[in-house]
């Protein structure tokens, strides 16, 4: 049953509907977790490294494809908002299109480019190879993620968010099980575990697929629909690529920061990638709230609930604090006990970089709730161009401490880097948020 978010409890409406969220990133994180656990055990500390060490400009290549699909659904969610289906499907239809061309032509440009942006990390030589086979791998699959992505944004922009789960609960077996067989047992090491990931990948595309265009009841598309249309396309072009850009900007500042990490050695490499995934965990149920949030932000916006939008946000806002309070205990009491499993044999060099970076982020962590809420809520009302701004903010974050701090203070300021990149995105989006709230308050004013 969807969940109905034009009406009722609007906290209520929105946890419920993000639960389902916070499980499909928790099953979308598994893949590289479950990667990573399962390499380090079964190969070593040096393809763990491998792994990690391509994370940067995976996010780079990927979130900027990401971007794009998240960028394209806005209209849908708000076209349903407004009660206006046939705009919605022609929408909805032209994402799905825009998204597999968009896909194909990112896939070509990252095999260009994979070499020559492994090598500009400063890619240490004893993984330089490892990485490589990586990552081309999972470039593969680009359109396949994109795909995914599309269908699983235009399934929550109907108030459907538990479909995708289901989708992913399959999928992340299936990717469990081929990394035991690739790598545990036919022994084909990192490019088995890029395999694993892009076959489950591709399952859950499949089936996220069949259910939008043959089970979903809102949306009824005609053949003409997915003939891409100039108009549309560029009026999703121009909410997706600010949030492209965001993603490029925030993985460029993440590519630079990974320089400085290869300077310490594959041991510190590996630790601040387990500790990585570890942040990557507990970031999901702060996440999901903003995702639920900008969903419920974007139907009410094109249903015109001003007041029920600024009420929400508040309360959302308060409520992701809590969680992030709760969320850095967890990172501290739990999260090195998790780093163990990413070895088969205790190193200390590995666990000392964890533990350094985990009560660094977790000394900080609401500063990454603020950032959450609000650029999720901004994103929901179509203000793209605040994610980009934010991107800068982090980008400039994390530039100052590779290149400044990091010559000065050590592997301690990589660990900040995090936090006064959250801090720099907040700024400008908080201003931007009181303006825009301002505005609302007019116009309800003026009803």
């Amino acid at each position: 049953m969807k969940n109905d978010l034009l009406s009722g409890r609007a906290v209520k409406s929105i946890v419920l509907f993000a639960l389902p969220i916070m499980g499909s990133s928790l099953l979308q994180y598994s893949y590289g977790l479950v990667d990573n656990i399962i390499v380090g055990r079964y190969v070593g500390t040096n393809a763990l490294a491998a792994v990690g060490n391509v994370g940067s400009i995976n996010s780079f290549i990927i979130g900027t494809a990401l971007g794009l699909t998240s960028g394209f659904t806005i209209p849908v969610a708000q076209r349903f908002g407004a009660m206006d289906k046939e705009k919605m499907n022609k929408y909805a239809a032209n994402s799905i299109s825009l998204s597999l061309l968009i896909g194909i032509l990112i896939a070509v440009v990252s095999h260009l480019l994979s070499t020559p942006l492994l090598k500009l990390i400063h890619t240490p030589d004893d993984i330089m190879e490892l990485s490589s086979s990586y990552i081309n791998i999972l470039y593969y699959s680009v359109p396949i993620q994109m795909a995914l992505n599309n269908f699983n944004a235009l399934a929550r922009a109907v108030g459907e968010s538990k479909k995708p789960l289901y989708f992913l609960i399959i999928s992340v077996c299936v990717n469990l099980a081929l990394d035991f067989l690739f790598v545990g047992y036919f022994r084909w090491g990192v490019v088995g575990a890029a395999l694993a990931t892009a076959a489950s990948q591709l399952t859950a595309a499949t089936l996220a697929g069949l259910y939008i265009f043959r089970y979903n009841e809102e949306y009824r598309f005609i053949k003409s629909d997915l003939k891409i249309s100039t108009k549309i396309s560029w009026q999703q072009l121009k909410l997706g690529i600010p949030l492209s850009l965001q993603f490029t900007i925030t993985a460029v500042g993440s590519m630079i920061l990974q320089t400085a990490v290869n300077g310490f050695g594959s041991n510190v490499i590996a630790g601040f990638t387990a500790a990585g995934r570890v942040e990557q965990v507990l970031n999901i149920p702060m996440s999901g709230l903003g995702v639920g949030n900008m969903t419920f932000v974007s139907q009410n916006y094109g249903a015109g609930n001003y007041d029920r939008i600024i009420k929400s946000v508040r309360k959302i806002f308060l409520l992701d604090i809590a969680v992030s309070v709760v969320c850095s205990i967890v990172l501290v009491t739990a999260g090195p006990f998790v780093v163990t499993l990413f070895m088969t044999d205790y190193n200390a060099d590995i666990m000392n970089a964890a533990r350094h970076y985990l009560t660094a982020i977790a000394q900080c962590y609401s500063l990454v709730a603020v950032l959450f809420v609000i650029r999720n809520t901004l994103q929901g009302l179509g203000f793209t161009y605040a994610n980009m701004i934010a991107g800068a903010g982090e980008f400039f974050g994390r530039i100052a401490v590779a290149l400044l701090f990091t010559p000065m203070i050590g592997f301690s300021a990589i660990c900040y880097a995090g936090p006064a990149a959250w801090l720099l995105a907040d700024i400008p989006l908080i201003v931007i948020y009181l303006v825009k709230k301002k505005n609302f308050k007019h116009l309800i004013k003026e009803r």
